[in-house]
């Protein structure tokens, strides 16, 4: 049976998703696609959000659940910036990026405690707040609530340094 967990982390998730588009209003196609000397431009830091091409962030969470103590390797600072998603305008980026995390949102909404509770191994994590063995509820928060926040942050640096 889904819990009530489930259903707060679907919320954070949408919380931080509606703030990442706010960030993204206004940005024009021009701007979207600079950069300042060695940093992303704001096309690349949405790609970076929605994930691998093609399959987004559900088969790492979906591998929690589907495996006992699965290893699993992070592409932290990968930016899957594709051909494909150069080619998009901005705005597609943000629908991708919302349609990729709406999808995180109705898989963590439909999640048992027993589910939430499975843990996966990811030595990447080893330093960080979540540990090397991640619980899934855990590794959702932090996708949701502090990865998004991250890059909002990121966002707002870039935009304010290619508008000065």
């Amino acid at each position: 049976m889904a819990t009530s967990r489930g259903k707060e982390l679907a919320d954070i998730i949408g919380q931080k998703v509606a703030a990442l588009k706010q960030v993204c209003q206004g940005v024009d196609e021009n701007l979207a696609s600079r950069a300042p000397a060695g940093r992303w431009s704001p096309k690349e830091i949405l790609s970076h959000l929605c994930g691998p091409e093609g399959v987004g962030h559900l088969p790492l969470l979906r591998a929690f659940v589907d495996s006992d103590v699965p290893q699993l390797v992070l592409d932290a600072g990968n930016p899957f910036y594709t051909e494909q998603r150069a080619a998009m305008s901005f705005s597609e980026l943000v629908a991708e990026c919302e349609l990729n995390y709406r999808r995180v949102a109705d898989f963590a909404a439909g999640l048992t405690g027993e589910q939430l509770a499975r843990t996966a191994h990811i030595p990447e994590l080893k330093d960080s707040p979540l540990g090397e063995y991640p619980t899934l509820d855990g590794m959702i928060y932090g996708l949701g609530e502090y990865h998004i926040q991250f890059h909002i942050d990121h966002l707002g640096e870039i935009l304010a340094a290619l508008a000065g």
